[in-house]
Formats: C-alpha cells, sequence, structure tokens
C-alpha cells in the first residue's frame, strides 16, 4: 500500500467555529486570523494506491461554488486536487475509487467539478466509484438547522443520482479492502468515516474532522460545527489512547502546516502532540 498527500487547496473558517469554547487569546497564537476573525485551513485528500486501485480519501471543496460561497470561505487553489494528482503520476480516469469522510462540501465538493469549457458539471472522476454509507447521507438529505449550510446537495446527489454512490455497511472496523479498515464516529456528524489503514510504519488513521488539525489533540478543542461536541471529546479520547497505544500516524486534513503526528503521554498522564509534520518523514523515515 502506497499512501500519498493530495493538497486540495485552502479555504477560510472563522476562528471561533474551529476552536469552541477555547478562548481567542489562546487559539490566536496557534493560527492567527484575519481582520474578519478568519483562519486559513487546508483542504488534504490522501491517495492511497495498491496492486489494483487508486482509491481517493476525500476531495476538497471543488471549483464549482458561486461567488457568494467564495466571499463566505475564500477558497483557493480550488483545482489543486487534479494538479496534485498529476505530480502523483495520475489522471482523473486513473481513480478507481473516491472514499467520502462525509458530505460537508469542505469533503466532497470536488467529487463534482464544472467544466470550464462546456460549463457543465461532470463526474471529477469518470471511472471511480464513491462511497459514502446510507445513515450519513440519509443524513445530509435531511440536514439539521446547524448543519444545513455544509450540506450542499449539488455536492453529492448527482453522485446518488447516476448510481455512483455505493453504501458501505456501519459497522465498526468494516474491513473496505485488506489494510483498510473504517472507524465510524458520531461527534462532528452522524455516522463519519475514519479510513485506518496498515503500513509498513503501522497504522495511520486519517481522522477528518473528528480531529482536524495537531491543535485538535487537546481535550477542550472541539469545534464548534460539532452537532455532539461531547461525545466528540469521548471519541478524541479513545482515538488518542490507542494513538499512543499503538503507536498511530494520525492523518490531519485540515491542518495548515503538518499533514500528520504523533502522541505521546505525559508524566502527569495528559496525551499530547510529540510530533508533525509531513507524511513522508513521519512514515518513512
Amino acid at each position: 500500500m502506497k499512501l500519498t498527500v493530495i493538497p486540495a487547496g485552502t479555504l477560510k473558517l472563522d476562528g471561533g467555529a474551529m476552536f469552541g469554547v477555547v478562548p481567542r487569546t489562546m487559539w490566536s497564537k496557534l493560527n492567527p486570523p484575519d481582520e474578519q476573525n478568519l483562519c486559513t485551513w487546508a483542504m488534504r485528500a490522501l491517495l492511497v494506491q495498491t496492486a489494483d486501485r487508486n482509491i481517493l480519501i476525500d476531495t476538497g471543496v471543488g471549483n464549482k461554488q458561486d461567488d457568494k460561497f467564495r466571499t463566505h470561505f475564500k477558497p483557493e487553489g480550488t483545482n489543486a486536487l487534479f494538479d496534485s494528482l498529476q505530480q502523483a503520476g495520475l489522471e482523473r480516469n486513473d481513480i478507481t475509487d473516491v472514499f467520502l469522510t462525509h458530505l460537508h462540501f469542505d469533503h466532497c465538493g470536488g467529487a463534482l467539478w464544472k467544466n470550464e469549457t462546456s460549463n457543465e458539471v461532470e463526474l471529477s472522476f469518470p471511472k471511480a466509484t464513491y462511497w459514502s454509507n446510507e445513515r450519513h447521507f440519509k443524513w445530509a438529505m435531511q440536514p439539521n438547522d446547524r448543519e444545513k449550510a455544509s450540506f450542499l446537495q449539488e455536492n453529492f446527489l448527482p453522485l446518488y443520482e447516476k448510481g455512483r454512490l455505493r453504501f458501505l455497511p456501519v459497522k465498526q472496523n468494516e474491513v473496505f479492502l485488506p489494510g483498510f479498515r473504517v472507524r465510524f464516529y458520531y461527534g462532528h456528524t452522524e455516522a463519519m468515516m475514519a479510513p485506518l489503514l496498515q503500513t509498513d510504519r503501522g497504522e495511520l488513521l486519517y481522522c477528518a474532522d473528528a480531529m482536524p488539525s495537531q491543535w485538535h489533540i487537546g481535550m477542550p478543542y472541539i469545534m464548534a460545527y460539532d452537532v455532539r461536541p461531547l461525545l466528540t471529546m469521548q471519541e478524541k479520547a479513545k482515538m488518542l489512547e490507542e494513538a499512543v497505544r499503538k503507536k498511530q500516524i494520525l492523518f490531519f486534513e485540515h491542518d495548515p502546516i503538518a499533514e500528520c503526528g504523533t502522541v505521546r503521554r505525559e508524566a502527569t498522564g495528559r496525551i499530547v502532540l510529540d510530533r508533525a509534520g509531513a507524511l513522508s518523514d513521519l512514515l518513512y523515515f
């Protein structure tokens, strides 16, 4: 199994929303906001290559959103997804599977793209099967008021209508393929999927929005976007305990600096960041 980071651009999100109850005086030292209180965050996909499959985990925001959307979130590098894949030696038609951790716009928006020549919206990866789960899909189709702005049906309903979206069973540690299991989390949104990958270095957990950056390792650092923040805290505690015990690598989808990191337990019992940096540094060296 070969893993390659696929940068998919950046966007801006409100710092208070991303750091929840943590005071601005603390989080602003980590990710300094602009004059509108917006911080820059990465959208970082991961390419998983096996002998016969090229699997892309998440897709960023894509290129088809309108000016109002762009005013709010200020996405940059919206064509970076395709460019990054080309740098990895792949074209759109080479992707066999697109694994969508959840259907918020910054994770699945790039599943479809707007053809700048025809102005039509097309499948970003014409030969790929797209993966979600039925429980989360139903949740996204009938969103609560808290998440309504994050679930944009134009990002995922066409996949379903075209018969290209398939559902995984909602079963903890579901095996997607050998060496690729799926964890389900419910704090951020209903039945979010987090890939757990077996590598030569050990296990790597693609945290998605259960832990979007190295700064969210601290227990109080829970996003205000989460629908069940206390459950997120419980899920994160279990995640970190396992990461220490198994010496896992944690992949940060939104961290603007570090692609991934490892954690350790201090003498006090508190779990803290140990190393953070590029995937290649932690995985291959």
